[in-house]
C-alpha cells in the first residue's frame, strides 16, 4: 500500500523493526501502487472498499469510467459528454461536480490537475489503459486524503509483465469511434520495462447545426521502467520510474439544449457552438522506492510532478437564450437555430496552466505488543500546486447562421490570475489484531492548507488587482471495528473526520468542508454468494460547494467556493453477487448493488440563498446496476450490465414545491452488452453495444440546457496477446 511517513522517525521505528510478528503479517511485495490489494484484502478493511480488477475491465472492455465505477455502491455520476472525458464522480453525497470531492489518484498519487488550489478535476486519465479501479470510503480514507468526507478513488496503470509479453488491441464501431490500445514489456530478476500507448477516436453522437459532428482525439503514452536489487541483498531495495503524456482534442461544449429541441432530436447541438473546443495536454513523472529494512518494516517514497495545459474555447453568455426560448420566446429561438442574427456572442478560452508537485514517504511497520499484532502505517507528504489563468474572451456576431469575429477582450481581473496552495498532510494508521477475531483499526490524520490567489489588472501582469490568502488545519481522527462472527458472517463499524479542503479562491477565514462520518454493517461469504449490507450517516457541521461554469454556486458564482451551511446524509449500501455452475461447464456470474440515499441541508447558509430542509444539488436517491452474462467455459461468453439512476434536483431548492421539470434531470435504465469469442489462446474478438436499448434522458442541466447520454453504439474489436 502506498502510505506516507516522516522519515526521521521511519528510521528510529527501523531500530525496533525485529520485535515478533504474526507471519502472514509480513509484507509480500514492494508493490507502491495500489491503496486496496485485491478483494480479499478488500473485506478486511473497516469500512466499504471495492475493487474492479483487469478481469472486470476485459468483460466489457470499457473506456469511459462511468460505465465501470456505476455498479460500485456509493458512486455517483453526472455524465456530460458521453465518454467520460472529464467525469463527476461523488461518494456519499460528497458532491460529484468535476470530482471535486474524492481523493483521485493515479498509482497512489493525487492526479487532479491542482487537488489543493483547484480540485475541479478537469483531466482524469485515460480509463481505456488502466488496469484497475480501487474505491475505499470509511476510516481507511484517512491515509489518503485530503478529501475524506467521501473517499478515495485509486486508478491503477498497467504493471510491468513479469516476462516478456504485451497486448495489441484494437476497435472500430458506430459514429467513426475507433480505438488502439497496446503495450509490450519484459523483466529480469532486477530489471522491469514497459511502454504503452492508447489512442482514441471518434466523430460523436452529436451532431453541430450547419458544421458536422463534434469529434474527439485523444493519445496516450506511458513508460515505466524498474531497478531492483538482488536476491541475496541485505536490503531488498527496488525503484519504479513512469512516464506518462497525453493530448486531447476534443469539440466539446457547455450549451445544452431546450426541452423542446431536446425531445425532437436529444444529439443535436446549436451552430452558435461550432467553434467549441477542448484542447488539452498533460505530462506525469513518477518515482516510487521502496527498500526493506527488515522483515517487518518497510520505508517507501515517492516523488512526483504532474503538469496541465488546457484551452477550452467555448461560448459563454448564451444561456439566457435557452431560458427564454424554453419560456416560449420566438426570437430567441430563432437566434438558436440560426435563423435570426445576434450580436454580442462571447466565445471565451478558458485557458489555464497547472502544475503539482509533491513528496510523500511511509513506513509500514508489523509488531506485536502484549499479544496485540499491529500493522503500523506513518507517514508525511508536502505538496505544492497552483493554477494559472489567462482567459480572453473574443466576441462574434451571428449573421446569416454564421459566427463572424468581431473582437477579442484581453483578460483583467477573475480571468488573469495565479492560484497556489501549500500542504503538509500527515496520518498514523493502526490495524489491530485484538484478537483472532476482532481488530481495531485507529487513524489520525493532520491536514495544514495555505492558499492564495492574485489577480492582475494588465495583460503584462506589472498591475497587480485584489488578492486573497487562507489558511485551515484539522486534525482528523478515525476508528474502526472488524469481528468475524463465524466462517461466513463479518460485522463492520467506524466512525471518521471527514474533510475537504476550501480552493484558493476562498478568503481568509473561510473554513474547510467538516463531517462526522458514520458506518456500519454486516458481509456475508458462504463460497457460493457473498455481499455486504452498509448503513451511512455524514453530519456535515459546514458543507462546502467549489463553484465551477459546470455546476454554479446557488448564489451564481462559478469560481470561489460557498458554504451550504450544515447537512444531513444518510443512506444504505448494498451488494450481492455469485457464479453458478451450470451444465457442460458453463458458467453463470450475477451481481448487484444499490444505493439509498437521503440528503438535506439543516440550517440556512449564510448568504441566504440555502434554506434548511433544502435537498444538495446533483444527488440521486435511488442507484441500481445488475450484471450478468453466460460463460461457455471454452470459447465464448456474453456479459450484461443493467444500471439505474433516479433523477436528480439540478439545485438545492427544487424540493420547496414551486419548481417545474426543468429542475430536475430525468432518470434513467441503460443496458450495456459485450460478446467476446476466443480463436486462439492468444487471439480473440469482440462485439460491445452501449445502450443496447437506445434510452436516451436528460441526465443534466448545468451549465446551459439539457444534454443527453451517449446513444447505441455498436464497436467491435480484436484482440492479440504476445
Amino acid at each position: 500500500m502506498t502510505r506516507f511517513v516522516v522519515s526521521p522517525l521511519a528510521f528510529a521505528l527501523a531500530t525496533a523493526a525485529a520485535m515478533p510478528v504474526l507471519a502472514e503479517e509480513q509484507p509480500e511485495s514492494l508493490e507502491t501502487v495500489s491503496v486496496i490489494g485485491d478483494s480479499a484484502q478488500a473485506e478486511r478493511l473497516p469500512g466499504s472498499a471495492h475493487v474492479v480488477d483487469s478481469e472486470d475491465l476485459a468483460k466489457f472492455e470499457f473506456a469511459d469510467i462511468n460505465r465501470i465505477v456505476r455498479s460500485v455502491p456509493g458512486v455517483y455520476l453526472r455524465e456530460e459528454d458521453g465518454y467520460g472525458l472529464r467525469p463527476n464522480i461523488g461518494i456519499r453525497g460528497s458532491g460529484s461536480g468535476r470530482s471535486s470531492k474524492i481523493s483521485l489518484m493515479e498509482d497512489g498519487v493525487l492526479a487532479a490537475p491542482a487537488p489543493y488550489a483547484a480540485p475541479s478535476a478537469y483531466y482524469f486519465p485515460t480509463t481505456g489503459r488502466l488496469n484497475g479501479i480501487e474505491v475505499l470510503k470509511g476510516p481507511s480514507s484517512l491515509q489518503y486524503g485530503p478529501f475524506t468526507v467521501g473517499g478515495a478513488v485509486n486508478l491503477l496503470s498497467t504493471p510491468i509483465p513479469e516476462s516478456s509479453s504485451g497486448v495489441v488491441k484494437v476497435e472500430a464501431g458506430e459514429n467513426g469511434e475507433n480505438r488502439l490500445h497496446t503495450y509490450y514489456g519484459s523483466a529480469t530478476e532486477t530489471t522491469g520495462w514497459l511502454v504503452e500507448t492508447h489512442q482514441q477516436y471518434a466523430d460523436g453522437f452529436r451532431e453541430i447545426d450547419r458544421a458536422g459532428s463534434a469529434d474527439i482525439q485523444k493519445e496516450d503514452y506511458l513508460v515505466k521502467g524498474r531497478l531492483k536489487s538482488d536476491a541475496d541483498a541485505t536490503y531488498q531495495q527496488q525503484l519504479d520510474v513512469k512516464l506518462q503524456y497525453s493530448e486531447e482534442l476534443s469539440g466539446m461544449s457547455y450549451v445544452g439544449l431546450t426541452d423542446a429541441d431536446f425531445d425532437a432530436d436529444p444529439n443535436r447541438r446549436y451552430g452558435l457552438t461550432a467553434q467549441d473546443e477542448m484542447q488539452n495536454r498533460h505530462s506525469t513523472v513518477q518515482l516510487n522506492h521502496a527498500i526493506a529494512l527488515s522483515d517487518t518494516f518497510t520505508l517507501r517514497s515517492q516523488a512526483y510532478h504532474n503538469k496541465f495545459k488546457r484551452d477550452w474555447f467555448k461560448t459563454d453568455n448564451v444561456g439566457s437564450l435557452l431560458d427564454l426560448a424554453n419560456g416560449g420566446d420566438s426570437f430567441a429561438q430563432a437566434v438558436l437555430d440560426g435563423d435570426a442574427d445576434y450580436e454580442g456572442i462571447e466565445l471565451k478560452h478558458n485557458n489555464r496552466k497547472y502544475d503539482s508537485r509533491g513528496v510523500q514517504v511511509s513506513a509500514d511497520w508489523q509488531l506485536a505488543t502484549g499479544g496485540i499484532s499491529h500493522d503500523l502505517n506513518i507517514g508525511v507528504r508536502r505538496h505544492w500546486d497552483e493554477v494559472d489563468r489567462f482567459q480572453p474572451v473574443e466576441t462574434f456576431d451571428q449573421v446569416d447562421g454564421q459566427l463572424v469575429f468581431v473582437e477579442k477582450e484581453l483578460p483583467t481581473g477573475s480571468n488573469n490570475r495565479v492560484e497556489e496552495a501549500d500542504a503538509t498532510a500527515l496520518f498514523i494508521y493502526d490495524e489491530m489484531g485484538l484478537t483472532e477475531k476482532l481488530s481495531l483499526t485507529a487513524a489520525l490524520r493532520y491536514e495544514d492548507v495555505d492558499t492564495s490567489q492574485q489577480r492582475y489588472d494588465d495583460v503584462a501582469r506589472g498591475v497587480e488587482g485584489s488578492s486573497r490568502s487562507n489558511s485551515v488545519d484539522e486534525w482528523l481522527p478515525g476508528v474502526g471495528l472488524v469481528y468475524e462472527l463465524d466462517s461466513k458472517w463479518t460485522l463492520l463499524a467506524g466512525v471518521h473526520r471527514g474533510f475537504a479542503p476550501p480552493g484558493a479562491g476562498s478568503k481568509d477565514g473561510v473554513g474547510a468542508e467538516l463531517s462526522t462520518n458514520y458506518e456500519w454493517g454486516a458481509r456475508f461469504d458462504s463460497g457460493v454468494l457473498n455481499g455486504d449490507i452498509i448503513a451511512f450517516f455524514s453530519d456535515y457541521e459546514n458543507t462546502v460547494q467549489n463553484c465551477t461554469i459546470a455546476v454554479e454556486c446557488p448564489n451564481g458564482a462559478d469560481s470561489g467556493t460557498y458554504s451550504l451551511g450544515e447537512a444531513e446524509i444518510q443512506g444504505v449500501e448494498a451488494s450481492v453477487g455469485s457464479e453458478w455452475a451450470l451444465a457442460n461447464g458453463w458458467l453463470l456470474p450475477l451481481r448487484a448493488t444499490y444505493t439509498y440515499t437521503d440528503a438535506e441541508t439543516t440550517s440556512d447558509a449564510d448568504g441566504g440563498e440555502v434554506l434548511a430542509g433544502d435537498n444538495l444539488a446533483y444527488l440521486p436517491e435511488n442507484v441500481f446496476a445488475l450484471t450478468t452474462g453466460i460463460d461457455s467455459g471454452a470459447n465464448w461468453r456474453l456479459n450484461l450490465t443493467a444500471a439505474y439512476q433516479d433523477e436528480m434536483c439540478i439545485n438545492t431548492g427544487c424540493n420547496r414545491g414551486q419548481t417545474d421539470a426543468m429542475d430536475r434531470t430525468e432518470s434513467l435504465w441503460v443496458l450495456d452488452a459485450a460478446a467476446h469469442y476466443d480463436f486462439s489462446q492468444a487471439l480473440s474478438g469482440y462485439l460491445k453495444i452501449d445502450n443496447l436499448l437506445d434510452e436516451q434522458a436528460i441526465i443534466s442541466r448545468d451549465p446551459d440546457g439539457a444534454r443527453a447520454n451517449k446513444p447505441r453504439t455498436a464497436i467491435v474489436g480484436m484482440r492479440y496477446a504476445f
